[in-house]
């Protein structure tokens, strides 16, 4: 499990921050888990301008993530689900999933959040979803994790001072 040696963060007050939720819509039972971990990490951040999107797959995560980066957000995360199976297309959509945030990202000079699941089986995405049984809460994570790096970028601009200590 990938999960350890993940930082103790704590949330702290975000309410100044424009936050966009991507999220694809393959694999439901996946992408709920998903999306109840990035509105939680929300509600515990206290982000009041908040907007959610739906797209129809991961690999539409990142035109959706750059028109919103256009628009001013100051972080968007990406949520989405790629499970392997038994041709090279799992590849290429991870690949221009992939690079096409990390585009945005450089860009645009915004947070982007990688929530992007790449994994072998359902059941591992299930055990990374966030769900009651899950194990991990990616959805919190990349959200957490985007809001955080949003106010950080806004520090090194002098819009903001950085607590260190969160």
């Amino acid at each position: 499990m990938s999960g350890a040696g993940a930082p103790d963060k704590k949330p702290f007050d975000a309410s100044g921050l424009k936050v966009a939720v991507v999220a694809a819509s393959w694999h439901e039972a996946v992408m709920d888990g998903l999306l109840a971990g990035a509105r939680r990490a929300l509600v515990e951040h206290r982000v009041t301008d908040a907007l959610e999107v739906r797209v129809p797959g991961t690999f539409e995560l990142p035109v959706l993530a750059q028109a919103l980066a256009e628009q001013g957000y100051d972080a968007v995360v990406a949520l989405g689900v790629v499970i392997r199976g038994g041709t090279p297309h799992f590849e290429y959509v991870c690949s221009a999933a992939t690079d096409g945030l990390t585009r945005v990202a450089l860009d645009h000079v915004v947070a982007v959040g990688f929530g992007v699941l790449t994994c072998d089986t359902e059941e591992q995405a299930l055990d990374r979803a966030g769900r009651p049984s899950s194990r991990e809460d990616k959805g919190f994570e990349a959200t957490a994790a985007a809001i955080e790096t949003a106010r950080t970028l806004r520090a090194v601009r002098g819009e903001a001072s950085v607590d260190r200590g969160a």
